[in-house]
């Protein structure tokens, strides 16, 4: 009885909207058409293991069990500052840091948010994965109206429910992988304002602004199905500006190809952190981020997926300092804002203070 119990409580809370549903019918079958689509799940550009063979399962929960770790968080808080995005000049190309790998972008006159996360945890349950102390300024309510959701993949670190709904009203439109529109439609969505699109494909839904839905290293699910969604990265074009977001991605042939495809960019929005050599595929070493930026052709590169949750198993400071480290004497300027300061794409001598190195 009590084990009949357990499974029907596990059933019923497994049956909340955040955990979203899986691609059917027309939506299922325009995914089966996508060349990257095999065998029932979608796979990388080049073979990709998400744990390398030489550790288990077993070794890898063991280890994040009980294996000494030190400074996965830091004891200070997180210093951050608030900018007013409601009245921020639409006319000027700026990109804000809002921690792990949520950003507000304008470009083109355009508000762009890519993969908000507003909770004070990444993961179905709240106390695991919690967000650093000082790493959420910012609130749904502090968000103006946004012209494009975007969302790379649908991890929890990424794809967050409650921050989603309460931007609702807010959002014209979502852009996301294939199979992605399947929570958004659940979550009440129209499905004329979601567009989902396959790798190399282009979006534009009006003149002078595209967004270009490009391949990334990783995978996906949100429990025990994986890979039935499509893990993106994207390229934004207007007249004058050009910046690449990688999503989550481990290293990979695309770097150069994007960059060779786009002729380079004005900013890349890179992977850099919760990276292990348990997982090499499907994050970036700090190095492997550098050889990336040089490979797209950047300009500018700005590091993310750090700086707010612990997924890996390295020092929280760690993928700022490697990365600096790593950038000295390349081709393009290293931007390392805090969360919430404004990076100005038109400013090139705008320099950003080593506000980590304050914080124990």
């Amino acid at each position: 009885m009590i084990i009949a119990l357990l499974v029907l409580g596990v059933v019923v809370y497994l049956q909340q909207p955040k955990f979203g549903t899986l691609p059917e019918g027309s939506r299922l079958e325009k995914i089966k058409s996508s060349p990257n689509y095999v065998d029932g799940k979608f796979q990388n550009l080049v073979p990709t293991t998400i744990v390398v063979k030489e550790r288990s399962s077993v070794s890898l929960w063991w280890e994040s069990l009980f294996a000494k770790r030190e400074r996965l968080t830091p004891v200070d808080s997180i210093p951050a500052v608030k900018a007013d995005l409601k009245n921020l000049d639409k006319s000027k190309d700026v990109v804000i840091w809002l921690g792990h790998s949520s950003y507000f972008m304008q470009l083109g006159g355009k508000r762009i948010l890519i993969d908000p996360v507003f909770s004070s945890y990444a993961s179905p349950i709240s106390f695991v994965n919690k967000a650093f102390v000082g790493t959420n300024p910012y609130t749904a309510e502090d968000m103006p109206e946004i012209d494009y959701l975007l969302i790379s993949h649908d991890h929890w670190d990424h794809l967050d429910y409650p921050t989603i709904m309460d931007l609702k009203p807010k959002i014209k439109n979502v852009v996301c992988g294939l199979g992605v529109g399947s929570y958004f439609e659940q979550w009440g969505f129209e499905e004329k304002f979601i567009n989902e699109a396959d790798w190399y494909t282009k979006v534009q839904l009006e003149n002078d602004f595209a967004i270009h839905v490009l391949p990334a290293r990783h995978y996906s699910g949100r429990l025990l199905s994986k890979d039935k969604t499509l893990w993106v990265g994207y390229a934004f074009i207007t007249p004058e500006r050009r910046v690449f977001l990688s999503g989550d991605s481990g290293y990979g042939p695309h770097f150069k190809e994007i960059g060779e495809m786009f002729n380079g960019f004005d900013l890349a929005i890179l992977d850099n952190g919760q990276y292990d050599k348990s997982w090499p595929y499907i994050h970036m070493m700090p190095g492997e981020a550098v050889q990336a930026a040089e490979e797209l052709k950047a300009k500018s590169l700005l590091p993310g997926h750090s700086g707010k949750f612990t997924i890996a198993n390295h020092p929280w400071d760690e993928p700022f300092k490697r990365i600096t480290d790593a950038s000295q004497n390349k081709s393009f300027r290293l931007l390392m804002p805090m969360i919430g300061e404004t990076v100005e794409l038109e400013n090139e001598q705008q320099v950003f203070s080593r506000w980590w190195e304050r914080i124990k």
